[in-house]
């Protein structure tokens, strides 16, 4: 088969923030929102990209991919022919357009659902099988070393793995899965996004300081990761060991969070959402003004409660809101935001979708 049509979701982190590059675990969702990629086989080992929502179309050489060849966003396409390729995958030329609905720069992975739809296809038209926890490794690696990010493997395993009506609880270390039910309408419950159209911040530098605090302070507590600790060590400078405090305390959340989600306790789970985001506040300094002002007015609008969610710096706000109090929470947000002279944030209802597929419909073929 030479062309076809694959999508894969953006996600929401429900809680495990930072921990993913610690060993850690997460717990993330699968959106309804989706990059798609109509992809045809080439023959002339050209790799050409286009996109409906930029302008433009990148034609590069396979042969010529390399980390930093490839800027903006056609990198993100091009780093995961190239991880393939490198892992001796017998990738050849493409034609793909690309199209979706992932918000861009709101911290819901958009680049992880671009990699995994390009992951999808071309291996699928290539007739090269890997099972879904290799191509969420391989996709990482297109990120961390092509296009430069020194990303964890959460946003890539959320988009490959998840199912629609649960959450996926990642063990980032052994790559172990349990699909724990994730569906709010039954008991009245809504999970309230907030796009605060905060711009990312410095994120890029930012993130990677994170992780190197992270590396160094488990380096010196003679630690693989931070996962390997049970409760915070104070004998580390303060900034080390405010991160430390942040990652045992936020991998513990995670856990008990997954729990009270098995145990249909959905409703006693808002108030560990909003210690996570206290943490990353207050010891992980990852959040802006507007991350706290969003949280703050949902909070005392009477959602259960509320948390940044994605690497900080800018992007999204989720609260475990009763679905009556849905308008209610937005018109707070809302009316904080004008307060403070913040541009106006997007609000909506989220639910728990399927992971990255081949799409249903006929494709339109592209050169």
């Amino acid at each position: 088969m030479r062309d076809g049509v694959f999508e894969a979701p953006g996600r929401i982190n429900l809680i495990g923030e930072h921990t993913d590059y610690n060993d850690g675990f997460v717990l993330p969702i699968a959106l309804p929102h989706v990059v798609r990629i109509t992809a045809a086989r080439r023959d002339d080992g050209v790799l050409r990209v286009a996109s409906r929502q930029a302008q433009g179309v990148a034609e590069l050489r396979l042969v010529d991919l390399a980390p930093g060849a490839v800027t903006g966003w056609v990198a993100y396409v091009a780093g995961v022919v190239w991880a393939l390729r490198e892992e001796g995958h017998p990738i050849g030329g493409f034609g793909l357009m690309v199209d979706g609905n992932v918000p861009l720069g709101a911290g819901l992975s958009s680049s992880a659902a671009l990699e995994a739809a390009t992951a999808l296809a071309v291996t699928e038209l290539s007739g090269v099988s890997l099972d879904r926890r290799t191509l969420a490794r391989i996709t990482q690696r297109a990120e961390n070393d092509f296009v430069g990010m020194p990303c964890g493997i959460m946003d890539q395993s959320a988009s490959l793995l998840a199912r629609e009506r649960h959450a996926l609880l990642l063990d980032t270390r052994t790559m172990a899965t349990e699909h724990i039910p994730f569906d709010l309408a039954p008991a009245g419950l809504a999970l309230l996004v907030v796009d605060t159209k905060a711009p990312h911040r410095l994120v890029d530098g930012e993130y990677a300081a994170r992780r190197r605090d992270c590396h160094r302070a488990a380096e010196l507590l003679g630690v693989p990761a931070l996962r390997d600790l049970d409760e915070p060590d104070q004998d580390l400078p303060d900034r080390l060991a405010r991160r430390v405090r942040h990652v045992v305390a936020e991998n513990a959340r995670v856990l008990e969070v997954a729990e009270l989600l098995r145990t249909d306790r959905i409703r006693e789970i808002g108030p560990l959402l909003t210690d996570s985001h206290t943490s990353l506040r207050d010891d992980y300094e990852v959040t802006v003004p507007e991350l706290d002002v969003a949280v703050d007015a949902l909070v005392a609008a009477g959602a259960l409660g509320a948390r940044m969610t994605g690497g900080g710096f800018g992007g999204c706000v989720i609260s475990l809101v009763e679905d009556t109090a849905v308008e209610a929470c937005t018109r707070a947000v809302r009316a904080a935001f004008a307060d403070k002279n913040f541009t106006t944030p997007d609000c909506w209802t989220a639910t728990a979708s399927a992971g990255a597929r081949r799409a249903d419909h006929v494709p339109a073929g592209v050169d």
